[in-house]
């Protein structure tokens, strides 16, 4: 079985669609360091928040080597660890949307993918229909997509 690794935004984005089923449905299992947990419990106000201790397919994990994340020091804490516990575990992937963590997960020589990823994969194995609406939706719910990238992503999978 695949061991996937996640940050914490595609997990806030997929409990805003109310679709965070579909991590299930792809990887089977997900594992998220403490560092994810903690900043999903720092949300438990929030309407879509949902106890991620209590989803039995996903394995919040501490990591071993507590000094690497050190090394990230441009990377918040969650962005971090779901790095060096991507590493820890020989990750086959992990997810992250941010940027700059995207690009350190790269030069560690793990695979990535992030929530738009996630949404593509579910379309091509028929598990949603379309995209266009749950990008639009994640715009309203306040997740940041530019227009030039749902266009590129929308033509991508044929729904321009």
């Amino acid at each position: 079985m695949p061991k996937t690794v996640s940050n914490t935004t595609p997990i806030i984005s997929l409990l805003k669609l109310n679709r965070l089923d579909l991590l299930q449905k792809l990887y089977t299992q997900i594992y998220i360091p403490t560092a994810v947990y903690s900043e999903i419990e720092a949300g438990k106000a929030k309407g879509y928040y949902k106890d991620l201790s209590r989803i039995d397919w996903i394995n919040i994990i501490e990591i071993q080597d507590k000094q690497a994340v050190k090394y990230f020091l441009d990377l918040d804490a969650g962005e971090a660890e779901a790095i060096v516990l991507a590493a820890e575990l020989n990750a086959d992937l992990i997810i992250l949307d941010e940027k700059l963590g995207r690009f350190h997960a790269k030069h560690a020589d793990l695979k990535v993918t992030g929530t738009i990823g996630i949404l593509i994969k579910a379309k091509s194995e028929g598990l949603i229909e379309k995209i266009k609406p749950l990008l639009n939706e994640l715009t309203n719910k306040e997740v940041w997509i530019s227009e030039k990238l749902k266009t590129e992503i929308l033509k991508k999978v044929g729904e321009e």
